[in-house]
């Protein structure tokens, strides 16, 4: 099994944390959109990484169909609920998740630009669906241990990436201070090995 990711993806870095609470072994591909396009192209059409390259030959792409088939490889760590509304709510914070990355991606993508060319209106249109996103989760969590249920889940995995991403990309969001609920959410879950050994490094 091999993996096509850049270190710095969010969204590889939730597959990686899926492949390791679930002890899978694989060989990590590394791969930089903007700089590998060539190599990732050749694996996923769309150009974007992560993907998967399992043993029978076959290619999966997109973080959230990844993640679903390695649950559903091994009962190690289970991720995606048996029921299906706890399996709804998983699927609904990872997107969550998914999109809080997707507009801090195109705020980063946006401020690469040359300068005259930048659009301050697109980039405050994606800020506030982080905003907003961050807003929702910490609405969601309250007085709870876990998103979903009462057991870490693929939701708490996405929103973790998200929220380290944040971290990573946009340090003056300041987003623990303005969402106490997150904050003990993401200091309760830091001493997981999965966790510790994916967290992205500029």
């Amino acid at each position: 099994m091999k993996l096509i990711t850049s270190l710095l993806s969010p969204f590889g870095r939730k597959v990686r944390i899926v492949l390791a609470e679930k002890k899978i072994d694989f060989e990590l591909v590394l791969a930089q959109p903007g700089v590998d396009d060539e190599l990732i192209q050749s694996y996923n059409p769309l150009g974007k990484v992560p993907v998967l390259v399992v043993d029978d030959g076959r290619i999966i792409y997109d973080s959230s169909v990844i993640a679903e088939h390695l649950d559903y490889l091994s009962p190690v760590c289970r991720l995606y609920p048996n029921d299906h509304r706890p399996m709804m709510s998983a699927k609904r914070s990872e997107a969550l998740a998914d999109g809080i990355c997707d507009a801090a991606v195109a705020i980063m993508l946006e401020l690469r630009r040359i300068k005259k060319l930048q659009s301050s209106e697109w980039i405050a249109k994606q800020q506030g669906k982080i905003n907003r996103g961050l807003a929702a989760l910490e609405s969601q969590m309250q007085d709870k241990r876990w998103l979903v249920g009462d057991a870490y889940s693929i939701a708490d995995v996405s929103v973790i990436c998200a929220l380290d991403y944040l971290d990573l990309r946009q340090p003056a969001t300041q987003w623990a201070l303005h969402y106490p609920n997150l904050q003990q959410f993401y200091l309760r879950l830091q001493d997981r090995p999965a966790l510790q050994e994916t967290k992205p490094k500029a």
